[in-house]
């Protein structure tokens, strides 16, 4: 039974009378249930996590006798200045020769090393000596490597670095397990100011061999603050645009690792849609060494679909790195498969390169009009594993956890995939998944479960259990119950981190409509704390895991839980496997499918409560426009 128009209290996903549920548990689901064949508007996104690179490219050549002082005339003249201009975020400078950098780079195959120099020209040097600096409180440099720089995507160093400011990422969750955590051990910089210019120079040793004819991956971020600004007012500076660099590596800029004497030639050519109907182009074209497949890069594609670079005399295929694309009314591969183009790059001539012919690929249309769950039997299975893995395909969905249940039994319950493309480490029955939201409901029933024995009123003012004192200039948060924030009537936001100056609100009278919240959860977990006296992770399980034997759910990170977690993939690309360190009721539970089916069965079998309270619990209460 389904009831369109309302939200259920304590279960905002999950209604006990139904016999026929399938909980599916995926790595990531972009667009999972979309199912057309052609796009049917103009315009598309064709951007990526994975190829987003700044189209930018540099070359470094070998250099010796560099000592790593700050006094820059040890380096050759000849070598080009690059500059760092592009400001993807934060505020503009309000003169623009307040803030200018450039970078020159080289390399040392004895030493295994790659020397960097960074310039800059800033008419003031913000430092931060107090305990809570951080790196965006003062004027520091961000400075990104990518040494593997694999094509499906590898690990990124990171070293921020200013006057009295050091710190590195943490890889001990890392997406990439060959990536060992980023230490100042490898690595000397030296910092000098003179009047308005600071000039930085970087020795970075590389573990994988530093060989000619190889690219890195490499950028950086510069932060400008200024007397007068706040801590969300900097201005940000990079070589190559896109922000997220240490999390996705095709981020970075492209680095050539070059010979002296090293010949290059010119490449132009044109990206075109074999679909008339499609406009703008993926963002850029990738050309892979044939002889040295480490010597790769991409390179921007413009309005109109044309671009052109300059690479190293030698062979080289040229392919599409961007495999899929969005818009308003949907998601469409590209078939790259189909792609088989080369060129030969020749000393100092302009080539052009075969058109490249981009063409979609038929969507899969495998949904039926009458399902197979009501007459599901064992040998209908493998209509179900070909379904899951058709879609699967298709939208680059990594790792899947199905569970089947029918009329109250699971039936049927299975793992597809990897929990990480880069490891291809295979989900299995131990892998766990962020369920998100799927964390208010067992919420929501080990509050009923108090309130049944009388510990909560869900209808006394919260404020009378723990005043909260963000909200406590507007007297209508004295309203808030714990019926309202079951049912999404707190008139709270999402998160107040969604509004635009950071502090939560009030939308609506609470208790006159609907409004959904994870704020309001949180403030009730926080009242729960407090009338129980106990941790909100002893109450979950005492009053909703240990009632369901949820024995593999966690709302808190732990060992355990950092060696059995999917990792979350943005675009194909792994994302770090980020543990909570608090339990989140609205959204930090992590479980997997068959599991969980014992809380949808629990629930549809009406345990752990009086039938009174489920009564109470399942009754509509929210009317959603």
């Amino acid at each position: 039974m389904y009831q369109k128009p309302t939200t259920f209290m304590s279960l905002g996903y999950i209604h006990s009378y139904v016999k026929y549920m399938v909980l599916l548990l995926l790595v990531i689901v972009p667009y999972f249930l979309t199912a057309s064949a052609a796009p049917t508007s103009k315009t598309v996104n064709t951007h990526s996590a994975l190829a987003f690179s700044n189209g930018e490219m540099a070359y470094a050549y070998p250099i010796a006798d560099i000592t790593i002082d700050g006094d820059i005339s040890d380096w050759p003249e000849e070598l080009k200045k690059y500059s760092i201009e592009k400001r993807p975020i934060g505020k503009a400078s309000a003169n623009p020769n307040d803030f200018q950098a450039y970078f020159k780079v080289g390399y040392n195959v004895s030493q295994q090393a790659l020397y960097v120099m960074v310039v800059v020209t800033d008419d003031v040097y913000i430092t931060d000596t107090r305990e809570t600096a951080g790196w965006n409180t003062q004027d520091v440099l961000n400075f990104y490597v990518n040494e593997s720089h694999a094509p499906q995507g590898s690990g990124v160093d990171l070293y921020q670095y200013g006057k009295v400011f050091r710190k590195t990422n943490d890889y001990k969750a890392s997406w990439d397990p060959s990536k060992k955590e980023t230490n100042w051990d490898d690595i000397e910089i030296a910092h000098v100011q003179q009047g308005t210019t600071t000039i930085y120079e970087i020795k970075v040793k590389l573990k994988n061999k530093i060989t000619r004819n190889k690219a890195i991956g490499m950028d950086f971020v510069l932060v400008d603050k200024d007397e007068d600004d706040g801590k969300s007012t900097n201005a940000y500076v990079t070589w190559g645009e896109k922000l997220g660099k240490s999390s996705y590596p095709g981020r970075l800029g492209d680095v050539i690792l070059a010979g002296n004497t090293e010949k290059t030639g010119t490449v132009r050519g044109q990206v075109i849609w074999e679909n008339q109907d499609l406009e703008e182009y993926p963002e850029y074209v990738r050309f892979t060494s044939v002889n040295t497949p480490g010597l790769w890069v991409n390179t921007r594609v413009d309005s109109t679909g044309k671009y052109r670079l300059d690479l190293p005399v030698g062979s080289y295929k040229i392919s599409q790195p961007i495999e899929k694309i969005t818009h308003k009314d949907g998601f469409y591969r590209i078939d790259t498969k189909k792609m088989n183009y080369s060129i030969e790059v020749k000393n100092g001539r302009t080539v052009s390169a075969p058109i490249m012919n981009l063409t979609t690929m038929q969507a899969p249309d495998l949904i039926s009009n009458t399902g197979i769950l009501q007459e599901f039997t064992p040998q209908k299975a493998e209509v179900v594993d070909a379904f899951i893995e058709t879609y699967m395909e298709y939208y680059q969905i990594p790792g899947v956890s199905l569970a089947l249940i029918k009329e109250g039994k699971l039936i049927y319950h299975k793992t597809y995939g990897v929990k990480n493309t880069l490891t291809k480490e295979k989900v299995d029955h131990s892998t766990l998944f962020e369920a998100a939201s799927i964390s208010k409901p067992v919420f929501g029933f080990a509050v009923m479960r108090l309130a049944e024995r009388g510990i909560i009123d869900i209808d006394k003012p919260l404020y009378q259990y723990l005043p909260f004192e963000a909200i406590a200039h507007d007297e209508r948060y004295k309203l808030i119950t714990a019926r309202h924030v079951l049912s999404h009537q707190t008139g709270f936001p999402n998160w107040a981190s969604n509004n635009s100056d950071g502090k939560i609100d009030i939308k609506f009278i609470p208790g006159t409509s609907y409004g959904y919240s994870g704020e309001g959860f949180e403030y009730l977990k926080r009242v729960v704390k407090h009338i129980t006296q106990k941790p909100v992770d002893e109450t979950l399980n005492e009053e909703a895991i240990g009632i369901f034997n949820l024995e593999n759910t966690f709302f808190q990170g732990n060992d355990y839980l950092a060696k059995v977690k999917s990792n979350g993939h943005y675009d194909g690309l792994p994302s770090l496997k980020d543990m909570p360190a608090s339990p989140g009721v609205a959204s930090t539970m992590h479980t997997e499918a068959r599991t969980f089916t014992n809380f949808l069965i629990g629930i549809s079998d009406r345990k752990g409560l009086k039938k009174e309270t489920y009564d109470e619990m399942l009754k509509i209460q929210t009317v959603i426009p």
